[in-house]
Parts: structure tokens; C-alpha cells; sequence
């Protein structure tokens, strides 16, 4: 097999690896070609009796995200940045493009088939909620957590690609898992029925019957803005005052995060991404992403498909 076709064997996975650690596709797909552009560059060197080529390539990916990580800022979601608003309140500003953990589809960073077990656990990883709590996390730290409990290297495998010791990487880990664990809220799979539902209240602008859907503590927010929303009453106070703004609109559905998607269009254009996660049945998240200009990553056109005729 050619080099490049054995690089490419590892996009997937790779990529996976730094959304997680970078928390944006985009950046992430930067540095999975900056990884093969090294790999290319050094092919010469590289010797497969000292370390496999996935181990080398880990290796590489790991130091070019180290490097991008020192400098961006973290990035967050709208409920690290502040305490919620009052349905009906000012946005604010929207914040620069750096600021929020941004979706990644599913297709870049899962792959297509496997064990399911192991698929669901994947899905767990690049939820947005945990993507997040990385970000809170020192870039080695980080690094080690996902390399340990998402990719389950050993702690000698780790060791030699950081250039640390097993000891050193333990007391990583520990501290890694302590900081997420206070942040990491349980999720769980969407029902088609209830996502049905939520297509149904939503495009009706029927808001009893999207409000019926939403878990008590449901959380709601718009990335570019820090704005968000906590509970039912909040959530169901701002549709009412929002008057029917989004009656007209459509939904197609898509993958992100390990969680179900829509694009959502206004007056036949692209505006918006639509992520969901579900707790106990009931919608737990939903996080809008006023950024048309994530539709072409996802696969997604600009202006609605006409509806199929059956």
C-alpha cells in the first residue's frame, strides 16, 4: 500500500483525536493535514521496527495540537461564560469565532461501522458537553486524558509519545479525571419518536407542544452570543415573546457530536445548526449555531432541497 494510503487509513480517527483536543473541525482538520505534511516530509525516517506508523502519527498529531492549543484561547460554551438571561433580554454582543467549542460532524470523526458498543462510547467522547470540559483542562493534560480513557493507550504508550513516565502520566490522568468529572453530565440517545415530535411542535410553532418535550433543566443558547436560557418557563417565556419567528422555517435533519442535527432555513436561505441532546427522554440541550457558514462542512446546501414528491 502506498504511504498516502496508509496515512489516509488514519483521517478518521486522527481527526477525531484533535476535535477533541482543539474543540473546532476546522482546526482540527488543519492539523490532521499538517500532521501528514510532516509524516510526508520525514517518510524517510520513519522506522517501523522503533513505533508503528498509528503510534507516530499520534505523536505527531499530539505536538502540532500542542502547538495550536498555547495559542487560541479556550474554547467554552455560553453556560461556562455566565449565568443565564431573562427570557426576552438584550443578546449582547456576539463573540469572536474562537470563543465557542464548535460542532464537528459525525462523519469526520466516527467511523462508518464497528462494534456498537464501542460507536456509542465514541459518541460519548465528542459529545459538546465533554468537548468542553477537555478545553478546561492544561493541553498535555488534556492530551493524556483522551490518549488514556477515550483511545485507551496504556500508560507506557503514553509515557513515550509525551516523553513523560508512567508515573508522571497517572498523576495526569487522576487530576484530568477529577476536573471533568465535575463538569461531564450524564446524555443519552435521542428517540426518533421524540425527535419526530420535536419537528413536528417545532415547524408549527406550537410551543405547548415543544415546551412538553424539554426536560426540566433543559439548557438553551445561540453561539456567537454568551446569551442562554435555563429551564422550561424560561425557554417556553422566550418563544412566546419570539412571536412565531421561526413558523415558516425547515429542518433537515444531519449529525453532529455523536447527536442528532438540523440545519434550519429562513426565507429559503441557510441559517442555522441545530444540535440536540437528550437526558432521561426529554431534551437536555439545544444549541443553536447562528453560522451558516458550517452548512458546506456538514454537507449541507445553502438553500433548501425542494421537498420529494411521493
Amino acid at each position: 500500500m502506498a504511504f498516502e494510503q496508509r496515512l489516509e487509513a488514519h483521517r478518521v480517527e486522527l481527526t477525531g483525536y484533535c476535535y477533541r483536543m482543539l474543540a473546532s473541525a476546522a482546526e482540527a482538520e488543519d492539523a490532521v493535514q499538517e500532521t501528514f505534511l510532516r509524516a510526508w516530509k520525514n517518510a524517510d525516517r520513519f522506522d517501523e521496527r522503533r513505533a508503528g506508523l498509528r503510534t507516530w502519527l499520534y505523536r505527531i498529531a499530539t505536538n502540532v495540537c500542542l502547538d495550536m492549543a498555547r495559542s487560541v484561547q479556550r474554547r467554552a460554551l455560553a453556560m461556562d461564560l455566565g449565568p443565564s438571561a431573562a427570557p426576552g433580554g438584550f443578546l449582547g454582543a456576539p463573540l469572536g469565532p474562537g470563543a465557542f467549542v464548535q460542532p464537528v460532524p459525525d462523519r469526520l470523526v466516527l467511523p462508518e461501522e464497528g462494534d456498537p458498543a464501542e460507536l456509542a462510547a465514541a459518541r460519548e467522547t465528542i459529545r459538546l458537553a465533554f468537548v468542553a470540559a477537555l478545553q478546561t483542562l492544561p493541553p498535555r493534560q488534556r492530551a493524556v486524558l483522551i490518549l488514556r480513557e477515550v483511545l485507551c493507550w496504556s500508560a507506557d504508550e503514553v509515557a513515550g509519545l509525551l516523553g513523560s513516565t508512567p508515573a508522571g502520566v497517572n498523576s495526569a490522568l487522576q487530576r484530568a479525571r477529577a476536573a471533568v468529572a465535575e463538569r461531564r453530565t450524564p446524555g443519552g440517545d435521542v428517540d426518533e419518536g421524540l425527535l419526530e415530535r420535536y419537528v413536528e411542535a417545532f415547524t408549527s410553532y406550537d410551543v405547548d407542544g415543544l415546551v412538553a418535550l424539554l426536560h426540566e433543566d433543559v439548557a438553551m443558547s445561540m453561539p456567537p452570543f454568551a446569551w442562554w436560557l435555563s429551564g422550561r418557563d424560561a425557554i417556553r417565556a422566550a418563544l412566546v415573546g419570539a412571536g412565531g419567528d421561526c413558523a415558516d422555517d425547515r429542518l433537515v435533519r444531519t449529525a453532529a457530536n455523536g447527536s442528532p442535527a438540523f440545519a434550519q432555513y429562513r426565507d429559503g436561505e441557510a441559517f442555522s445548526l441545530v444540535v440536540l441532546e437528550a437526558r432521561d427522554g426529554l431534551l437536555a440541550t439545544m444549541t443553536t449555531y447562528l453560522d451558516p457558514s458550517l452548512f458546506p462542512m456538514f454537507g449541507l446546501p445553502m438553500t433548501p432541497q425542494p421537498p420529494s414528491r411521493t
